[in-house]
C-alpha cells in the first residue's frame, strides 16, 4: 500500500463500523447545523464582527483567518473554506453560504470522533461497546456540539491535532520515527491554525524509543529543526520579516486577554476551563457596538450554579488522576497528559483567555475521552472494577446529554430573539 494510500485509510473512515460512527454524528451535527443557518444569521453575519456567542469570531476567521499573531496561516486555508461555500451560494454571505460552512464543520468534527474511535481502537484495544461509549459521551461535550457548527480555527485544529496524536501513536507503536515531511505539514497544518499548538508536535519524539542511543537524537533534532525553520519562514512572511511586530502584537494579546477577572481563580478554571468544555452552563447576555454603529447582543457562559456540575467536574478529575496513577508510565498515556498540560499552563497558569477558556476546547477537550480510555484498558481483566467504572460512564454520559440539550434550549431561544 502506497504511503498516501495509507495516509487516506489512516484519516477517513475505514470499514462499516466507521463509516455508520461517521455518518450518524454529521446526519444529527448537519441537521441542527443547516436548521441554524436556515432559520438564523447567527452563524455568519456581516454586520457581526466579533463574540455573536461564547467569543467565537465567525466572521473574522471566514473572511481573514482571524488574527495573524494567534493563527499565523489560517487566511489561506479560510480563504479555500470561503470560497468553496461560495461556490454553492453564487458569491452571496446569504443562507446557503452559512449552511455550507456548517456543514463543512459538521463533518470535521465527525470525522473527529472516527479519529478518537480509531485512537481508542488501534493503539488502546478497547472493544467497541466501551470504544462506543467513550466517543459518545465527548460527542456531547459542549466543545464538539458548538464546533460543529461553527466556521472557527478551533474546529478544524480538533481534527488536526487527534489524527496527529492518533498518526504518531501509530508510528511509536511500531517502533517508527516521525520523519521531517510528517513533522513540517503537522507544524504548517496545526501551528498555522493556533501557533501555541506547533508545540504538541513535538512531544511525541521524546518517546522514541532508543532517542538517546547513538546519533536517533541528532536525526529527531534536525527533523524538528527543518519544521521549525519552515514554519517560522511562512509565518514570518506574512509581517515582511518584521520580528517587532510579532512580539508587540504578541504582547498586546496577551496583555488583553490576561487580565484576570472577579471569578475566583479555581472557578474560572472548573467552570470555563475544564468543566466548561465538557457541561454548558447557564448563560448571560452583553450589549455590544460594531465599529459601523450596529447594535448586536453576545451571548457568554456563566461560571456554573449547579453543584451536580461542579461534582460532574471532580468526578473527570478523578478518573483522569486514577488513570494517570495506572499509566505514569505508559508513553502514549504520557503524550496524552503533557499535550493537555500545555494548554492548562497557557490558559490557566498565564491565565490567557481563561475569561473565555470554554472556547478553546478544541485544542484539549479529546485527550480526556482518550485518557479515560486508558484507564478503562488497565482493567480489562477486572470484571468488578471495569463494570463499576462503565456504569459511571453511562451515568455521566446521560447527565451530560441531558444537560447540554437542554441549554441548547437557551441558545436556540437567544439565536431566536435576536439573530433572525
Amino acid at each position: 500500500m502506497s504511503k498516501f494510500a495509507l495516509f487516506l485509510r489512516t484519516f477517513f473512515p475505514a470499514g462499516k463500523q466507521q463509516w455508520i460512527l461517521f455518518f450518524v454524528a454529521f446526519a444529527c451535527y448537519g441537521a441542527f447545523g443547516v436548521y441554524l443557518a436556515q432559520n438564523f444569521r447567527i452563524i455568519y453575519d456581516d454586520r457581526i464582527p466579533w463574540d455573536a456567542y461564547f467569543s467565537f469570531d465567525n466572521r473574522s476567521i471566514v473572511m481573514t483567518g482571524g488574527g495573524w499573531e494567534r493563527h499565523p496561516l489560517a487566511n489561506y486555508f479560510f480563504d479555500a473554506v470561503r470560497n468553496f461555500a461560495e461556490l454553492f451560494s453564487g458569491g452571496e454571505r446569504n443562507a446557503t453560504f452559512r449552511i455550507v460552512l456548517a456543514l463543512l464543520s459538521a463533518a470535521t468534527v465527525s470525522l473527529s470522533l472516527v479519529q478518537i474511535f480509531k485512537y481508542l481502537r488501534n493503539i488502546v484495544g478497547l472493544p467497541s461497546t466501551l470504544n462506543l461509549l467513550l466517543v459518545v459521551f465527548f460527542g456531547f461535550f459542549t466543545t464538539p456540539v458548538l464546533l460543529s457548527f461553527t466556521p472557527e480555527t478551533y474546529t478544524y485544529s480538533m481534527l488536526f491535532l487527534i489524527f496527529y496524536n492518533h498518526y504518531a501513536a501509530l508510528k511509536l507503536k511500531k517502533n517508527q520515527s516521525i520523519g521531517p515531511v510528517a513533522l513540517t505539514v503537522a507544524g504548517i497544518g496545526i501551528g498555522g491554525l493556533t501557533v501555541t499548538n506547533i508545540v504538541k508536535i513535538y512531544i511525541p519524539l521524546l518517546f522514541e524509543k532508543g532517542l538517546f542511543t547513538g546519533k536517533k537524537w541528532l536525526r529527531s533534532l534536525a527533523y524538528s529543526a527543518i519544521s521549525v525553520v519552515v514554519f517560522a519562514l511562512l509565518y514570518l512572511s506574512r509581517v515582511n520579516f518584521d520580528i517587532s511586530k510579532v512580539v508587540k502584537q504578541t504582547s498586546s494579546q496577551y496583555e488583553r486577554f490576561s487580565q484576570p477577572k472577579g471569578t475566583p481563580l479555581w472557578d474560572m478554571a472548573a467552570s470555563w476551563f475544564f468543566g466548561g468544555n465538557m457541561l454548558f452552563s447557564r448563560f448571560f447576555t452583553r450589549d455590544y457596538t460594531s465599529p459601523t454603529g450596529f447594535k448586536y447582543k453576545a451571548l457568554f457562559m456563566d461560571v456554573y450554579s449547579a453543584t451536580a456540575n461542579y461534582l460532574f467536574v471532580g468526578i473527570v478529575l478523578a478518573l483522569l488522576l486514577w488513570s494517570l496513577i495506572k499509566n505514569y508510565r505508559n508513553r502514549f498515556f504520557l503524550i496524552l497528559l503533557i499535550s493537555f498540560l500545555a494548554d492548562v499552563v497557557i490558559h490557566t497558569v498565564l491565565k490567557f483567555g481563561l475569561h473565555t477558556a470554554y472556547i478553546y476546547g478544541g485544542h484539549f477537550a479529546f485527550t480526556v475521552p482518550m485518557m479515560l480510555g486508558w484507564l478503562l484498558h488497565n482493567y480489562r481483566k477486572n470484571r468488578p472494577v471495569l463494570t463499576g467504572v462503565t456504569a459511571l460512564l453511562v451515568l455521566m454520559t446521560v447527565y451530560t446529554v441531558a444537560n447540554n440539550l437542554y441549554r441548547l434550549g437557551d441558545f436556540l431561544h437567544f439565536a431566536g430573539q435576536y439573530y433572525r
